[in-house]
């Protein structure tokens, strides 16, 4: 019956956000007389909805929100801006440029975020257009950062492992590249390139003509829209991607990339020591909406194996499916999980071969062994060697007993390597020559920048999202919050022994998932301040969903609910056992792998844990 509901809901009406994509002259809309409006710190609605695209959110200071609102006061407006890096790699240049940046239009912070990019936090409208300009000098773009498109493409960022991480890394580029959206209105905003159409002059434009998107097209095309003749999104079509997109590469045996919750992932075999060709695994996510049965995350499912040179197209096709199939009525079941589960993985497959022109050969075999991060000097195959820093949450400042923004600044000054951002919010000094290695390990005594040794591994297996104050959507604390928490549940862990087990741990503000909290083996997302959902059971390596333990329970019962769990862990858990099987062998939830058996898991778990009736 709810798979019914959502099947029908695909032919409802297409929903407002499609007709300001269809209306917006590719992405331009107003938001040039937006930025010129000097009386409000905000743009418009419209505009706000485009200006993702263009990699950039407006948000305000909840933190102030009431007192603003006291004093009759709009609320304290200001943008988010990210930058797009595919892989994660930026070289010291570009590092400190974006240093730079976030000394003068972003308080003097920066932040590492879980898909290998950098964001500033608090840029005012005024200085959004020079902040987007200097990222762009840099030869780095905020270009689709956000938006109904392909976003940032993550691969596996460690070199040190193999050469063909070099060459996994290149892929990424060019998949970032070649699905990049075309529209010439990112130049014309933000540097001032020139004009493809003036998108107010009523005769340079005409009525576009829409990809075939089965149930919706047609609909759009009646409504109408303008668009220069010359001017066309060979991949994404006028009204782009029903929502988000999200593609990341894994090399085994790490999946520090979470590649089962991306959309679309792509597995590397490597056989023989060398690139063999790429699993390829669709329709993953992290997303849910408390109360609504029909959302959920879900595990990417591995569909076939390709050969490498042809990653490319696979990435096209399938995108193209999206675009064509996705649910454009209502965007909480627009991610490509839904499009597959409404209509089953086999008709996936069917199409995109049919697509492709050719088949998918059968998956090959593989193995991850981690989905974290490996810390401190490694040497890589090519004789260069790699520091990977610990960065809580992936913030970068400077705090009065910790000077880590300074630190990172220094090092980038006589780095002649590069900087790579990981997954998990942590960030790798690579490619550090043996002549250099030396003047970076006395930077790093000098700054006190750490590997993370001294805190415990689950404070190394953490990550949260930044939440409030900035984030819209936040219901509850993370980035601020998780540390205070960690430090308390290490306790527990001493008690218990356990200082040293690596578990992974992960908060997220609202159940949006921007931390990937619905792999972890323990996570929350947030409810209300101070209130959190307890899940459990997720996997070590990242293949298998966690499930609801707790509802709406504060930090007191977080600590009384773990506890008990910590010490039986310790006192009966089988040589090598991970927490997340423990919890499931324990009786605590049960295993689950297929995100539509979410809801029913929790249900079962919340009947049964203590204290939840």
């Amino acid at each position: 019956m709810a798979q019914d509901r959502l099947s029908a809901s695909r032919n409802l009406p297409p929903s407002d956000v499609e007709k300001i994509k269809l209306e917006s002259n590719y992405l331009r809309g107003t938001i040039p007389e937006s930025l010129e409006d000097r009386i409000t710190g905000a743009v418009s609605a419209a505009d706000d909805r485009l200006l993702k695209f263009h990699g950039t959110y407006q948000q305000d200071d909840r933190d102030l929100r009431l007192e603003r609102e006291k004093q009759k006061l709009e609320p304290a407006y200001q943008f988010m801006v990210r930058v797009r890096a595919p892989g994660g790699i930026v070289t010291p240049q570009q590092y400190l440029v974006l240093d730079d940046l976030a000394q003068r239009y972003a308080g003097g912070t920066m932040r590492l975020t879980t898909r290998q990019s950098i964001q500033f936090h608090g840029v005012l409208k005024w200085n959004l257009k020079r902040t987007i300009r200097e990222v762009n000098e840099a030869l780095l773009t905020t270009l689709a950062a956000c938006g109904d498109v392909n976003r940032n493409v993550m691969c596996n960022p460690n070199p040190h492992q193999s050469e063909v991480h070099e060459e996994v890394y290149e892929w990424a580029k060019r998949l970032s590249e070649h699905l990049m959206p075309r529209t010439k209105a990112y130049y014309e905003i933000w540097l001032d390139g020139e004009k493809a159409v003036d998108s107010r002059d009523e005769d340079s434009v005409k009525h576009p003509r829409l990809p075939r998107t089965p149930g919706v097209a047609e609909s759009l095309e009646r409504k109408g829209g303008g668009y220069s003749d010359d001017e066309t999104e060979p991949v994404y079509g006028p009204t782009y991607l029903p929502r988000k997109f999200k593609i990341g590469i894994a090399v085994p045996p790490s999946n520090d990339v979470d590649v089962f919750s991306q959309d679309l992932g792509f597995i590397a075999i490597v056989e023989n020591g060398k690139l063999a060709g790429f699993n390829v695994a669709v329709g993953g996510g992290m997303g849910m909406t408390y109360g609504d049965p029909l959302t959920y995350p879900q595990l990417a499912r591995v569909i076939g194996f390709h050969r490498p040179e042809r990653i490319l197209e696979v990435a096209e096709k399938v995108v193209t499916i999206q675009r064509d199939y996705g649910n454009r009525a209502i965007r909480k079941y627009a991610r490509l999980k839904y499009t597959i589960d409404d209509r089953s993985v086999e008709w996936f497959r069917d199409e995109l071969n049919r697509r492709l022109g050719w088949e998918l050969e059968e998956p090959r075999p593989f193995r991850f062994e981690h989905n974290g991060d490996r810390y401190g000097w490694v040497k890589g195959s090519n004789g260069k060697w790699h520091l990977t820093l610990f960065i809580q949450n992936g913030r970068i400042r400077d705090w009065d007993d910790y000077p880590l923004m300074t630190g990172l600044r220094e090092i980038a000054k006589v780095h002649d390597g590069d900087f790579r951002l990981t997954p998990n919010q942590n960030l790798i000094i690579g490619n550090v020559s043996p002549r250099n290695k030396r003047k970076i390990e006395a930077l790093v005594r000098k700054y006190g920048l750490t590997d993370g040794r001294q805190h415990s591994a689950l404070r190394r297996n953490s990550i949260a999202c930044v939440a409030l104050p900035t984030c819209g959507l936040a219901m509850a604390d993370a980035e601020r919050y998780l540390p205070e928490l960690l430090d308390k549940l290490e306790g527990l862990l001493d008690e218990a022994g356990l200082r040293e087990e690596e578990i992974v741990i992960r908060m997220s503000g609202c159940p949006n998932g921007c931390a990937r909290p619905a792999l972890a083996e323990i996570a929350f997302t947030g409810k209300a301040p101070g209130k959190y959902n307890l899940y459990l059971g997720g996997s070590f390596t990242g293949d298998r969903l966690n499930v609801l333990y707790r509802e709406n329970i504060g930090e007191t019962e977080i600590l009384e609910t773990l506890a008990p769990i910590f010490r039986r862990y310790a006192a009966e858990r089988l040589p090598g056992e991970r927490f997340g099987d423990f919890v499931i062998r324990a009786g605590y939830v049960r295993e689950v792998r297929d995100g539509r058996e979410l809801h029913a898991a929790g249900q079962e778990a919340l009947a049964a844990s203590p204290g939840s009736r």
